[in-house]
């Protein structure tokens, strides 16, 4: 690894292999992906701007694209699985490594995936340089605080020598200084818990590599074992509601960013506050 280089963490082919095997039935775990795009679909609405040109970052499926069409924009999608790309007709890539010129696009929506990427830093940097100026990127992804009962029954039942199958996540509260570091104005950053409910651990396994979600990272830690999987499953259980459903909780980050333009509002003074989301997503100085 070269000197300053960030340190790779996820196996940049496994994801992609993930994502390709997850795309045939994608549509039956697609919940979380689903209320993310439309999460940020909805925040797009309140934009006052045509950005006719867009990015699609994460293309599980043919949603985003068909949905941002309809709305009169041109679509460009890449996605980290060749599957999803070549559905698409988009390109294969990481976000760390985007294959687009500097000016390229008036808007990326990225839905689902930088909570995998080796470089976040270095992905908001990419986005930041492929957008116009006055461009906006909008974001959602899985970060810190999702799936608690999951981690606590498996560290329950490898006992005293825990592997990590859990990717590390990244807390709400860091997501505003990664886009201002990355050169964002007005960046905004919040976060929401999407609860589901259910019926065993083996269950939501499944949701997780459904959506493409399963462990990639480099550092693969020791096989689970049908005993250590029986004993976290017992463990699941032990968490469920009277009517035997497990809650477990899917916390998402949502970011968005305009690429700096002398047309903007100027933000207030640090610390006052007084910058509402809906000011962030309309920034034309009045």
């Amino acid at each position: 690894m070269n000197e300053g280089q960030s340190p790779e963490i996820f196996d940049r082919h496994l994801r992609a292999i993930r994502r390709d095997r997850a795309a045939r039935g994608f549509a039956d775990h697609d919940f979380l992906y689903r209320h993310m795009l439309d999460e940020l679909l909805d925040r797009l609405s309140d934009v006052q701007r045509d950005l006719p040109d867009v990015l699609i970052i994460g293309c599980p499926d043919g949603s985003a694209r068909e949905r941002l069409s309809a709305m009169g924009k041109n679509i460009t999608c890449t996605d980290p699985g060749f599957v999803n790309a070549r559905f698409n007709g988009g390109v294969q890539a990481d976000e760390d490594a985007l294959p687009f010129a500097d000016n390229s696009f008036d808007l990326i929506i990225a839905c689902g995936t930088l909570d995998s990427v080796n470089d976040l830093p270095g992905a908001l940097i990419l986005m930041n340089r492929i957008l116009r100026p006055d461009g906006l990127m909008l974001a959602a992804f899985a970060g810190a605080g999702s799936l608690p009962v999951l981690r606590a029954a498996l560290l329950d039942a490898e006992g005293h020598r825990p592997g990590q199958h859990i990717h590390p996540q990244v807390d709400v509260r860091a997501t505003g200084d990664l886009l201002s570091r990355a050169g964002f104005a007005m960046p905004v950053a919040d976060g929401e818990t999407l609860t589901v409910r259910y019926g065993g651990m083996f269950r939501l396994l499944d949701d997780l590599r459904g959506m493409g979600a399963a462990n990639i990272l480099l550092s693969r830690p020791p096989h689970l074992s049908r005993e250590t999987l029986a004993k976290a499953a017992a463990h699941f259980a032990e968490a469920a509601d009277a009517d035997g459903k497990t809650a477990e909780r899917f916390a998402i980050n949502y970011m968005s960013g305009w690429k700096p333009d002398p047309s903007q509002a100027k933000p207030a003074r640090r610390g006052s506050a007084t910058m509402s989301l809906a000011q962030a997503l309309s920034p034309k100085a009045s």
